[in-house]
């Protein structure tokens, strides 16, 4: 976080696709916001996903932004969904500092089918599986990985679930996505994509008041839950719940007039923002460093007319190889 605190006055200081990093010293809380616009718009309209699709990546990219901007190494955090469900999966990457790539799979019948029953909700879209979490410095560090089970609630109560297990961190996590129809400067209708989020923490010097009620064991568990939750992450939790998600992606409410709706009574800071971009780690070299490794028969299988054509899921950048140039470099 930099040292530097900006003016709260001056709004809209951030503007898009940068992360602001805040603190509310008064309630303990630490935290980052954002509002994702050209950048995201730049992903979702590259794949042409149907809508609930697209929302439902917009939201996740929020969500591995505002938590990837936290890192303090060089490395990458993948956040990445493995579900039943007609979105089965979605991987967002955040490679630091700045750059960030994102996809999503899902089986075009059973979208259908959803669509027609109006089962839009993310819950519903993913169905049942995993929300994974991880961390990972480089060759010469074991990667981490936080597991966390989709269990029909929504990102935003699942994410909260991962800090409180991995973490022991009270957090709250806001997510929305939105689209926007207005009119380019040559007044032709226009369609983008925005998003919004949050995430705050409450991070108090002394360590025990971050304790929380435990959770439920599930059927059968009976047990009392005598632990009361700290006043000050009452008052920060309540206050990050009374956000629309209108505010979260509105263009005309920038991040930090956000916060200060949300915290000017209990003195909220504003810090450097940090920008993202949209892009991908792929490359011709990594590619056919990959190629390399495929034997004279996997070559003869993969090509179509004298050539390998390999197209990035991520970017849909299409590489193409010739095959003579593959198999000279065979060992």
């Amino acid at each position: 976080m930099a040292e530097a605190a900006a003016a709260l006055g001056e709004f809209d200081f951030a503007g898009d696709d940068h992360v602001v990093p805040f603190q509310v010293e008064g309630l303990d809380v630490r935290g980052r916001a954002v509002q994702l616009g050209p950048m995201l718009d730049a992903i979702l309209e590259r794949h042409r996903y149907p809508a609930p699709v697209a929302r439902l990546l917009a939201e996740v990219v929020v969500l591995t932004v505002l938590l990837g901007t936290s890192l303090k190494f060089e490395g990458k955090f993948t956040v990445q969904t493995k579900s039943d469900g007609p979105v089965d999966l979605l991987v967002c990457d955040f490679s630091t500092p700045e750059n960030v790539r994102a996809y999503a799979r899902f089986d075009q019948a059973l979208l259908d089918k959803a669509i027609a029953a109006g089962e839009t909700e993310p819950e519903q879209l993913l169905g049942k599986g995993i929300l994974a979490f991880t961390i990972d410095q480089g060759r010469f560090s074991q990667p981490y990985q936080g597991i966390v089970a989709l269990d029909g609630t929504s990102l935003e109560d699942i994410a909260g679930v991962y800090f409180r297990q991995s973490e022991q961190i009270p957090t709250r996590v806001r997510l929305a996505a939105a689209e926007l129809f207005d009119r380019d400067e040559n007044g032709k209708p226009r369609h983008r994509w925005r998003a919004g989020g949050l995430v705050a923490q409450f991070l108090p010097e002394a360590p025990e008041r971050m304790r929380q009620p435990d959770l439920h064991g599930g059927d059968g568990d009976t047990g009392a839950r005598a632990h009361v939750e700290d006043d000050a992450w009452t008052e920060a939790r309540s206050l990050v719940e009374t956000v629309d998600a209108d505010e979260l992606t509105d263009p005309q409410v920038g991040t930090e007039r956000l916060l200060f709706r949300l915290f000017h009574e209990r003195g909220v800071r504003v810090y450097d923002p940090r920008a993202v971009f949209d892009r991908c780690s792929c490359s011709r070299e990594k590619i056919g460093g990959v190629l390399k490794g495929f034997s004279a028969k996997e070559i003869e299988a993969s090509q179509e007319n004298g050539e390998i054509s390999v197209t990035c899921e991520f970017c849909s950048t299409t590489y193409r190889f010739p095959v003579d140039e593959i198999a000279s470099q065979l060992t």
